[in-house]
């Protein structure tokens, strides 16, 4: 819980942005409409892209995201570009005195991301792990409504995205991306913040190959066994060879369960089925950016800390070893 003594006392907090896809766009936008900040400069892989970007944006433009991290003039740094670079990265920035917003995942393994944690801790910078999913309309109807359906014994939440023809780019890659719950976090996260602590993971998943280290689909399915004696199960799958997305959460407890299929969720108990108020999903970057910087000029508190991110990380990364041997897993 480090972050809470971390502070700046600047009138404008100087920004770099690292990443130039969907969820910088996001954090750019709500960067130019907050007086609080300035972004300053943007940097990517693509030099033409990253000035396209920037002009849009009004920023200044960089080919090296290490040129970032060198500058003195800025104070913090939101980093929104493949996965496999997320830690090297944070560590940069952290050693040479920036604030860090990163996206899920921190890094690939854990042992990096505890290391991260520990150096941030140590040059007392700010290192915010996003998980917007926290703040969705839909994990808070699941929060507001939880204790409606009793003890809770199973919950299920798959999501499945066809892509024809697959994209050849860094999320179908197995070293861009990762492991597909390492890569998207997100699908455990959400259930590690509602029910705890997980003992054992069961896990299998297939790639349908194009070649070297890119593939056309995957689908990844995992089962989880909680401390309160809860089981869960985890479905992800994306590319070609799926047909029919869907993304769907169900809670099954004692008294009754909870539904959300996409944006609409109902509760369900003997005789009764109530539609619920699910708010939109549309300005969680910008409400993430907001808090951050309420956090660091005005010392509110951050929705989510590293920490709990780490352990989510310990998850999926049993479920790596699960899904490579065949084996449950314990997670340490």
């Amino acid at each position: 819980m480090y972050n809470s003594s971390v502070s700046v006392t600047k009138a404008v907090i100087n920004v770099g942005l690292i990443g130039t896809g969907y969820a910088a766009k996001l954090r750019a936008e709500s960067l130019l409409r907050d007086p609080r900040v300035r972004l300053v400069v943007v940097a990517g892989h693509d030099l033409e892209r990253v000035q396209t970007f920037a002009k849009d944006y009004k920023a200044e433009a960089m080919n090296s995201w290490q040129k970032i991290c060198d500058r003195n003039d800025i104070d913090l740094v939101f980093i929104s570009t493949i996965n496999s670079e997320h830690s090297k990265i944070v560590r940069a920035a952290i050693t040479s005195g920036k604030h860090v917003v990163v996206e899920y995942p921190l890094a690939l393994d854990t042992q990096e991301a505890g290391e991260l944690i520990a150096l941030a801790k140590q040059h007392n910078q700010l290192l915010h792990v996003e998980h917007i999913e926290l703040l969705g309309g839909v994990h808070q109807a699941i929060k507001q409504y939880l204790p409606e359906v009793g003890q809770v014994f199973y919950v299920r939440y798959n999501t499945i995205k066809p892509q024809l023809p697959a994209p050849r780019k860094w999320s179908y890659n197995h070293n861009f991306f990762g492991f597909p719950l390492i890569g998207a976090l997100s699908r455990l996260h959400r259930l590690t913040d509602l029910f705890g602590e997980v003992l054992t993971v069961n896990c299998h998943h297939r790639f349908w190959q194009v070649e070297d280290n890119y593939y056309q689909s995957c689908f990844c399915i995992a089962q989880l066994s909680f401390a309160s004696g809860l089981l869960g199960q985890i479905i992800y799958g994306k590319g070609e060879t799926l047909w029919q997305p869907e993304r769907k959460f169900e809670i099954h407890g004692e008294k009754g369960g909870l539904i959300f299929n996409e944006e609409k969720g109902i509760l369900v108990r003997a005789g009764e089925k109530m539609p619920l108020d699910v708010a939109s999903r549309s300005g969680l970057f910008a409400k993430d950016t907001n808090m951050v910087l309420e956090h660091l000029l005005n010392g509110m508190p951050l929705y989510v800390q590293p920490e709990a991110s780490l352990y989510t990380l310990k998850v999926a990364e049993a479920a790596k070893r699960s899904a490579d041997t065949g084996l449950t897993m314990v997670v340490d």
